[in-house]
């Protein structure tokens, strides 16, 4: 067994005993391999080791990815943030964009639709801490961030996500999480994913109901340098 595949096995074996001690069942939980700052041929190991959903924080890298490993049968995540400029672009090449965190994004990317597109799959991102310049919108603004995204015939709101602050504990954070999910499901009662939990925390996010995790070096190892 080659060292990637030890550590997926060893993540993914960290998910199952995590379900089974909040009683859920760990088919439930989608694990998203995030291949930042790593070469294409990864990700095209991770797909022949059974990995489908892999996540991008850059536009670059999600689109020269996605076209260079385009014959793969992978579901492109973007959890990175994202300037209007290039949600054309973005939308091209992604089935799921979990940062949508302002109207302005939400206008953008029904836009960006092309005749014939399926519904986008889109999150809304919401901002944990007291920090304005941290990605996401305050709690104060789920509820219309997700009513413009409904609206949106384009787009189809998927739910919420979120990033852990640094200074709580992450279980009260996404205990706070679920609740703002829960506004979401108000909005539209199909809108179920919960995207939390990385390498560090996916314990308290699965206890707290996440649907979706984003793991990154635990599986892929270190990142290569910055380019």
């Amino acid at each position: 067994m080659s060292a990637l595949a030890e550590r997926l096995a060893a993540v993914d074996a960290r998910i199952a005993d995590a379900a089974r001690s909040a009683g859920r069942d760990a088919r439930d939980i989608t694990r998203i391999v995030v291949t930042k700052f790593h070469p294409a041929s990864l990700v095209r190991e991770l797909h022949g080791l059974g990995v489908v959903d892999v996540g991008e924080n850059r536009q670059q890298e999600l689109v020269a990815k996605s076209e260079e490993l385009s014959e793969l049968d992978l579901r492109w995540h973007f959890i990175g943030q994202l300037q209007t400029k290039k949600a054309r672009s973005v939308r091209r090449a992604a089935a799921a964009i979990h940062s949508v965190d302002r109207e302005r994004l939400v206008d953008a990317l029904d836009g960006a639709a092309e005749p014939g597109d399926a519904p986008l799959d889109v999150l809304v991102q919401v901002n944990l801490t007291d920090d304005p310049a941290r990605g996401g919108i305050a709690p104060d603004g789920v509820t219309a961030l997700a009513e413009r995204i409904a609206a949106a015939p384009t787009l189809a709101l998927k739910g919420v996500m979120a990033v852990a602050p640094l200074d709580e504990p992450p279980a009260s954070a996404f205990a706070r999480l679920a609740g703002y999910a829960e506004l979401v499901r108000a909005v539209e009662p199909a809108a179920t994913w919960i995207s939390a939990g990385m390498s560090a925390d996916l314990v308290e996010a699965i206890a707290c109901g996440a649907t979706h995790l984003r793991i990154g070096s635990a599986i892929t190892g270190p990142r290569a340098a910055r380019v």
